[in-house]
């Protein structure tokens, strides 16, 4: 529809019409609209400085990447040691049973999003998401900061008990999109916070 439809920005023009394999100029609908509607909405080119972001960007994605990785692996380990933590779900632990496949796989890392449940359930999860400092509540995934969500009561709280439960849901699942700070300073977050739903809760 975007090539065969009226187009409002430019006077009802149709592209495939005009600029398709049985236009005058031969099949160039896709260059021309690419063109013509980026350089209007867009501009040109970059700036220099976005430009400059862009190209650090991919120039450091391995790096960042890598640095991911060998912080989830270590906070996971350090999250099934935690006197206040349940269990905890990541496919670079060798008891994960994806672990065979992720080392198959996954030839640099095993990723940067993990699971863990917290001892004292729910509630136990909510009042731990309160009281992380360096890490955000954030329902998205592969930021360079650190994430956390209790999916429960946030991005499936419309599904129902056995819905949630089916989807492998727990009322205290804590998901964790770990990003690139420190690893200590990301530890000392998680404990500090872990601390803080127990007193909460002893209170």
């Amino acid at each position: 529809p975007l090539f065969t439809e009226p187009s409002p920005a430019y006077h009802g023009l149709k592209f495939w019409e005009v600029f398709g394999s049985d236009g005058p100029f031969g099949n160039i609908a896709f260059a021309i609209r690419a063109r013509v509607e980026g350089l209007r909405d867009i501009g040109p080119s970059l700036s220099p400085f976005n430009a400059f972001q862009l190209i650090q960007g991919l120039e450091t994605l391995s790096l960042r990447v890598q640095r991911h990785a060998d912080n989830a692996l270590e906070l996971a380990r350090w999250l099934k040691s935690h006197p206040s933590v349940a269990w905890v779900e990541y496919n670079g632990l060798e008891e994960s049973p994806y672990h065979g496949l992720a080392k198959k796989y996954l030839k640099n890392g095993f990723g940067a999003v993990l699971n863990f449940g917290i001892k004292g359930g729910a509630n136990a999860a909510l009042r731990f998401i309160d009281n992380v400092e360096l890490a955000s509540h954030l329902a998205n995934v592969g930021d360079a900061k650190t994430l956390v969500i209790n999916p429960a009561s946030t991005t499936h709280q419309q599904l129902s008990e056995a819905e949630q439960k089916s989807a492998g849901v727990r009322p205290d699942l804590i998901r964790v999109s770990v990003g690139i700070e420190h690893i200590e300073d990301i530890k000392a977050d998680f404990d500090h916070a872990l601390k803080r739903a127990g007193l909460e809760a002893a209170a």
